[in-house]
C-alpha cells in the first residue's frame, strides 16, 4: 500500500488532496496545526474508506525540530513514506515599506524556512529508503515578481520552486523524484471570496484533481489546472512591464 504525507492538511488544498489520494488507495499521514480539523478529516475519510490507514499529527512547520520528529515518526509508524507533499503555507503579506514587516516575515518564515525543514526531513527519509517522491506546492505567483501585498508571498513561492529544482538536480539518476506544482486560482482558505473571487478561479475539487493527476504522473513541473495557466505562464513571464503591471 502506497503512503503519502501531506502538510497543511487541515483545510483547503491539503484536505482535498487527502480525500482524493484516499480515493486512489493511499494510506495517509496528515499534518497541520489544527488537530481538531485533522481528526474530523480522518473520520470523514474512514467513513468512506474503512480500510484506509490515516495517521494525523499536530505540526507547526516553523518548528524545525518538530518537523524532523514528526516525519521520522510517521515514516516509522507507516513503514515508509512514498510521497511527501510540502503544502503548508501562509498567504498574508503587506506592501513593502508600509510598516507591516511582521506579516511579511511570518509568511517568509513559514513558506520558505518551513518548506526547507520539510524538504530536509523528507529527503532524510527518502535517502534512507533509497526511494521517494517530493512534491512542492509553489504558485503561479512564482512565475514573476508580484506587486503590493503579494510581493513577499510570490518571492517565497519562487524560492521553494528553486529549492525543489535544486534537489531534482542533486538526486538525478536515483529513485528519488521531484515535482513542483504551480497552482492558479483554486478556491481555498487563501481565496475564500471575502474580497471577491479572482478571475479564472476553479473549485477546490477541480483544481486539486489537476494537482493529483500531475503528482501521479510524477511530472517535473506542472501548471495546474493546465488550462489556462500553462499558456498564461508564458504571458506572465514575457509581457513588457507596463502590460504585466496591468495584468496583475
Amino acid at each position: 500500500m502506497a503512503t503519502i504525507l501531506i502538510t497543511g492538511a487541515s483545510s483547503g488544498l491539503g484536505a482535498e488532496m487527502a480525500r482524493q489520494f484516499a480515493d486512489k488507495g493511499y494510506d495517509l499521514a496528515l499534518c497541520a496545526r489544527r488537530t481538531e480539523r485533522l481528526e474530523e478529516l480522518r473520520e470523514e475519510i474512514r467513513l468512506r474508506h474503512p480500510e484506509r490507514r490515516v495517521e494525523v499529527r499536530t505540526l507547526d512547520v516553523t518548528d524545525e525540530d518538530a518537523v524532523f520528529e514528526v516525519f521520522r515518526d510517521l515514516a516509522s509508524t507507516l513503514g515508509r513514506l512514498d510521497r511527501v507533499v510540502v503544502n503548508a503555507g501562509l498567504g498574508k503579506g503587506a506592501r513593502l515599506g508600509t510598516g507591516k514587516q511582521h506579516a511579511n516575515r511570518q509568511t517568509a518564515t513559514t513558506n520558505f524556512l518551513g518548506a526547507l525543514a520539510q524538504t530536509e526531513a523528507a529527503l532524510e527519509v527518502f535517502r534512507a529508503q533509497d526511494a521517494g517522491h517530493l512534491v512542492m506546492v509553489s504558485s503561479m505567483a512564482a512565475v514573476r515578481g508580484m506587486p503590493g501585498t503579494t510581493t513577499t508571498y510570490a518571492a517565497t513561492k519562487a524560492a521553494v520552486a528553486h529549492l525543489a529544482e535544486g534537489v531534482r538536480v542533486d538526486v538525478y539518476g536515483t529513485p528519488i523524484k521531484v515535482t513542483v506544482l504551480y497552482p492558479g486560482f483554486i478556491t481555498s482558505e487563501m481565496n475564500d471570496g471575502t474580497n471577491g473571487d479572482p478571475p479564472l478561479i476553479v473549485s477546490t475539487e477541480k483544481g486539486v484533481r489537476a494537482m493529483v493527476a500531475a503528482i501521479e504522473k510524477e511530472k517535473d513541473s506542472a501548471f495546474v489546472p493546465p488550462l489556462p495557466w500553462a499558456p498564461l505562464s508564458l504571458v506572465m513571464r514575457h509581457a513588457p512591464l507596463p502590460l504585466y503591471r496591468k495584468l496583475v
